[in-house]
């Protein structure tokens, strides 16, 4: 009766505000069983994201306790004659105010909120050991699908480097880190998806039924749909990590050694690495802060000796999964793939951990964070597809020329087999560079266009993240505008009677 209650209490509020069509009983016979809240509270946490440069209110949070309360809602907004936006949101990872909505209802997907008040629809992980994969709620974070699958030994093939994210949030942009280049991002691991339309329509699909739904969703940007379930493929997890990590003062040595790793993704696994990416380094102080917690205080590492071209350290980040039966030959296997690379010498950092240690490890930096009081302050962020063939001019113009040492935040660098990444095209969203008659196109600007355009032109990729993570970072540096995937969380579907707004409002500003 509660509920009720509210969700009568919420929907009038909608009615007020714009002019919804339809009165506060028709809705009530929707059948929505989930909270829609209008609490401080939960209107507060949906206004605000990752980003920390965008803050908008939205009207109403839905907690739903089904997908069904989903397509009823969406189906609601649809058909309504002044219409309102309907936008989901995961664990709030966008960078830009992507998963919020000014005018309308948030979908709150993420949370245990729906489970506490008794919502049994949203069921947990369901693992299926015979078929290998698990069945999950879209909202459902990462970390808690890797909890689930270990029981049974079984993990997710890929990976993104952070775990507290929605697995409908990564799957509507991509889902990228190192494992990448061995089985391509998370959305090439997806055998069967439920989705709500922009119509509020439920629908099952898989490569074979409702397949242009499936390969607009993946990568869509939210923008044809809330996924409310997925069937995610699964291996047998390992039990343990080596984790190295080894120094490049030249970018070419650097990138010609990542290329060459993942060239080796079809050979016998003693014979390759699990995990290769990289970053870069245009500090002291980055080398040897909470992202570069290898190295000791005790004995930081100077870039001035080890001779960095132009400043600048390049490190390559491998690592060698096994199980407690095969330890006495990681060392050996290891050391034979090092022996190929032309890495500094001295420069080789060992560390051993258990597997799930290692993904869950920028979740522990983040805490370390969180106790500094950074984390919560804005993140600039910008990802990129470079092909092989830009990758050096980028060097040169960007990480030598634009940055410097004007960056504290992380640049990383995942090199991909573009023949692992089974998507269509349809499912990237290549940017578009604004257009402004008072600004024209620099130079840089359009080295970088040129080179996202030609993305899949070759066959070997390398994907770049660029973040900051301190306010500082926000003056006196470039700004691009760029349509670009976040790779990070929901993506807002804004619903109203002409459908899903275009792709052509997806213009955000990233701040190197």
């Amino acid at each position: 009766m509660a509920t009720r209650f509210l969700l009568a209490f919420a929907i009038c509020r909608l009615i007020v505000t714009v002019g919804l069509t339809l009165d506060p009983t028709e809705l009530l016979r929707l059948g929505v069983e989930g909270l829609l809240s209008v609490e401080p509270a939960d209107l507060g946490v949906a206004s605000r994201d990752f980003g920390g440069m965008q803050n908008a209110e939205p009207l109403a949070v839905l907690h739903p306790a089904s997908a069904e309360d989903i397509s009823r809602l969406v189906k609601a907004a649809y058909e309504s004659g002044q219409g309102f936006t309907v936008s989901a949101r995961g664990h709030g990872h966008s960078i830009k105010g992507q998963a919020m909505t000014t005018n309308g209802v948030v979908v709150q997907m993420s949370g245990s909120r729906g489970r506490q008040h008794g919502f049994e629809k949203l069921a947990p992980p369901r693992v299926s050991e015979k078929f290998m994969y698990v069945d999950v709620w879209g909202g459902e974070l990462w970390i808690d699908v890797l909890s689930s699958t270990l029981k049974y030994g079984l993990s997710p093939k890929s990976w993104t480097d952070y775990l507290y994210l929605s697995v409908g949030g990564t799957l509507s942009n991509a889902g990228i880190s190192g494992q990448a280049f061995i089985y391509g991002p998370q959305i090439s691991n997806i055998y069967e998806l439920d989705v709500v339309t922009g119509k509020g329509e439920l629908l099952t699909c898989t490569e074979k039924q409702n397949s242009k739904l499936y390969n607009a969703v993946l990568g869509g940007l939210g923008q044809f749909g809330i996924i409310t379930r997925a069937r995610i493929a699964l291996e047998k997890a390992p039990h343990r990590v080596r984790w190295i990590r080894v120094l490049y003062s030249n970018f070419s040595a650097f990138t010609q050694d990542q290329e060459y790793l993942i060239s080796l993704h079809g050979q016998p696994a003693t014979q390759k690495f699990d995990y290769v990416e990289g970053f870069v380094i245009v500090d002291e102080g980055l080398i040897n802060n909470w992202r570069s917690s290898f190295f000791s205080p005790r004995n930081p590492v100077k870039i001035s000796s080890l001779n960095a071209d132009g400043g600048v350290l390049y490190c390559l980040e491998i690592t060698k999964n096994y199980q407690e039966s095969n330890a006495n030959n990681v060392e050996q296997e290891v050391g034979a793939l090092l022996k190929k690379l032309n890495f500094i010498p001295a420069s080789e950092f060992t560390t051993d951990l258990p597997y799930v240690d290692f993904l869950d490890r920028v979740h522990k930096a983040e805490l370390k964070l969180r106790a500094k009081n950074l984390w919560d302050v804005p993140h600039p962020w910008l990802n990129l597809f470079v092909p092989k063939s830009r990758i050096g001019d980028f060097d040169k113009g960007v990480f030598k020329g634009i940055l410097g040492n004007k960056t504290s935040g992380p640049i990383l660098i995942y090199p991909m087999n573009k023949n692992k990444s089974d998507y269509y095209l349809s499912r990237i969203s290549l940017p578009n560079l604004s257009k402004n008659s008072s600004n024209e196109r620099t130079e840089a600007d359009m080295m970088v266009w040129q080179s996202v355009q030609s993305q899949f032109e070759e066959a070997d990729v390398v994907v770049l993240w660029i973040g900051s993570d301190l306010e500082k970072e926000r003056r006196g540096l470039v700004y691009w505008e760029l349509n670009v995937r976040n790779c990070i969380n929901y993506n807002k579907p804004l619903v109203n009677k002409s459908g899903l707004k275009s792709l052509n409002d997806r213009t955000h500003h990233f701040v190197l």
